[in-house]
């Protein structure tokens, strides 16, 4: 990220998410929430891409290719990630590096669930002005705000009452790739540390692949590289030394 403002690709994220909800045919899909979490400018992004007709200028024509490309991916993401959730049944839910997510306010799954929002503190800033339009479907939730890559997320949580006793379903969507290896481990031992028996960890991360150079390219420019990916093979060994089993493997090319 760019010191000092939000996380763009967390922006492009969600405006995958708002150019999807409703105009997609995975009936399992819906994101009411992600236009209110989006800044005006935006919000008419997504409005021209719904709209369309495809822009001609090349720039322009590569953004909105490109956000079409991510709606799909983020479809079949999210409805993985939503069941898996749902399933876990947890009385904690801990997000880390929520970005725009709007779990906590469209999923009515969480009604007894208190969510911890993790993320970096320039971002979370504006996330917390844009949900004061939406309902709340979780029980609470509590913004942690933790900068991965220098805070101490382990003293984050206790501050703000995670209870290493009770089960917890953590979520780490779309962060893994930003980490380098020791980064990642750190929160994985964390996250062990704070697990209490019938926890679960859901976790996207990005494996190789040759459509991943692009992505890098464009990430980089916006001032988030890539630092790790992972093959499914690696992803397994590193979570089982971690005291995970793995179920499913969620991954994400773009």
């Amino acid at each position: 990220m760019k010191a000092g403002t939000a996380s763009e690709t967390a922006a492009i994220v969600c405006m995958a998410r708002a150019i999807a909800h409703g105009r997609t045919p995975v009936a399992a899909f819906s994101d009411p929430t992600a236009m209110a979490l989006l800044s005006a400018e935006q919000r008419a992004e997504v409005e021209r891409n719904r709209q369309g007709p495809r822009p001609k200028g090349l720039r322009a024509r590569f953004r909105y290719e490109h956000l079409t490309r991510e709606s799909q991916m983020m479809v079949a993401r999210t409805v993985a990630i939503d069941a898996d959730l749902r399933n876990a049944a947890a009385p904690q839910v801990v997000i880390l590096g929520a970005g725009l997510d709007g779990r906590a306010w469209r999923m009515q799954e969480l009604v007894t669930s208190l969510v911890f929002e993790v993320d970096h503190p320039d971002s979370q800033q504006q996330k917390l002005q844009r949900v004061a339009s939406l309902t709340q479907e979780a029980r609470e939730v509590r913004f942690v705000p933790v900068d991965f890559r220098r805070g101490d997320l382990a003293h984050a949580l206790e501050a703000a009452g995670h209870d290493p006793h009770l089960p917890t379903a953590w979520l780490w969507e779309g962060v893994v790739m930003y980490l380098d290896r020791d980064e990642i481990e750190t929160t994985l031992r964390i996250v062990e540390d704070r697990s209490a028996p019938g926890s679960r960890l859901i976790v996207a991360y990005h494996q190789p692949a040759w459509m991943l150079l692009l992505l890098a390219v464009i990430v980089r420019r916006l001032g988030e590289p890539i630092r790790t990916v992972l093959t499914p093979h690696q992803m397994r060994e590193l979570l089982a030394r971690y005291g995970f089993c793995t179920l499913l493997t969620t991954m994400a090319a773009g």
